[in-house]
Order: C-alpha cells, then sequence, then structure tokens
C-alpha cells in the first residue's frame, strides 16, 4: 500500500484535528504466529503546538504493566509529517492521503529483560464514525515479530452539543 492510494477516499485524516484534546485507545499485541500477548488501554492527551502536536499517551496493560510516551509530531507539508520520543531511534517519518496515514520508524522495546530496537510499519485509516483504525507490523532484521492493532475513539469536549464522530458523519 502507498498513501496516494487513498486520496479521494472517506473523511480526511488530519493529525492535528483528530488528536487536539482526550482520545481514548484499545490495543492488543500479537506475536508472529497470531497469538495475542496483551492488551492494553492507551489514553492520549494532544495538545497542539505552532507547527502540529504533541501527543502525551499514557498505556495499561492487561497484565498490569504500564508506559508512558510524548510524541512530538510535525507537519512537514503536502502530507508529510515527523515525529520523536524518548524510545524512538532517529525520527518517525509518515506521509497522509485522504483518511490515511503511513509512519515507519525504529523504536526501542521492552521485551523481557531485554531492550530490542524494532521496525514499525504503521498504518492508520480513519473511518466516517470518527473511529481511527491503526495497524502496525513489527520487524527486526527484516523477520516479522509481531502485529500491533488499535481502535482510537476521540473523546468528546465538555460544552460541545456535538462530537467528532457527529463532525465527521455531516461531512
Amino acid at each position: 500500500m502507498k498513501p496516494e492510494d487513498f486520496i479521494g477516499r472517506g473523511p480526511t485524516l488530519v493529525l492535528e484535528d483528530y488528536f487536539a484534546g482526550t482520545t481514548t485507545a484499545w490495543g492488543l499485541v500479537e506475536d508472529r504466529f497470531g497469538k495475542v500477548r496483551r492488551q492494553f488501554r492507551v489514553t492520549i492527551v494532544g495538545r497542539r503546538t505552532a507547527s502540529g502536536i504533541e501527543l502525551d499517551e499514557t498505556f495499561r496493560y492487561d497484565d498490569g504493566g504500564s508506559d508512558h510516551r510524548v510524541w512530538s509530531v510535525t507537519r512537514l507539508g503536502q502530507g508529510r509529517y515527523s515525529g520523536t520520543a524518548h524510545d524512538v531511534v532517529g525520527a518517525a517519518l509518515g506521509r497522509a492521503a485522504g483518511p490515511a496515514l503511513s509512519w515507519r520508524y525504529r523504536l526501542r522495546l521492552r521485551i523481557g529483560r531485554r531492550t530490542w530496537t524494532v521496525a514499525f510499519d504503521d498504518w492508520m485509516l480513519l473511518q466516517g464514525d470518527g473511529v481511527l483504525i491503526n495497524r502496525a507490523i513489527l520487524r527486526k532484521w527484516g523477520i516479522r515479530l509481531g502485529q500491533v492493532t488499535l481502535f482510537f475513539r476521540q473523546e468528546p469536549v465538555a460544552g460541545h452539543l456535538e462530537d467528532a464522530a457527529t463532525r465527521q458523519a455531516a461531512e
């Protein structure tokens, strides 16, 4: 797939708009054989910046574990994005078109007692009802290690009569 495959399809995904405010996501981690290894919930607080958005993510896992990551995402123009976080090696590079965003990055990931640097091939697809589906394929040395799947939902902003899903449906 290429982001260009999604031009003119579905609602347009603009990261700064979608993630502004509070977003909740539910996800699972599968190993390369399709066995679910972990499930989690993540709360994301998005704050617009002059050049993009900051995403403060708090993860809560079904095994009692937790994690925290703060992304600094910069809009580069023409649907391109760059993102950094403390556990990302270098920068994440992304391209958006229509309802899709493709991210590629390397993440230092704690697996057992070791930390591995794992390549993420991450795709987000915005649905017409404001739900965002995310699938990431994880690889090490070109070998597929597993997949992470998430479903995002925007939280309604207090005082607003309509939520983001209602606005998306109206478009």
